[in-house]
């Protein structure tokens, strides 16, 4: 129980606020996804904290293959 389990196969775009920081889940079990919920417990997976400098619309990685961390890198489209 170590690999992350796609939540989705295409990103979660989310309104963020600058400054605040972001819990991404990096398992996929997540009921809140994009973000944690401490499904990971029992895992060697961990979340992934991201901070956006500006305010805006980002995508959140949904397949938990992106090579960018927390963001969507259209990893997705290959699986």
């Amino acid at each position: 129980m170590t690999d992350p389990v796609a939540a989705q196969k295409a990103p979660y775009a989310v309104e963020v606020e600058a400054g605040k920081t972001y819990h991404w889940c990096a398992c996929g079990r997540s009921a809140a996804q994009p973000f944690c919920d401490g499904s990971h417990k029992g895992t060697s997976l961990a979340p992934v904290a991201h901070t956006p400098d500006k305010a805006g619309t980002l995508y959140f990685c949904g397949c938990k293959a992106s090579r960018k961390g927390a963001l969507c890198d259209g990893t997705h489209k290959t699986l």
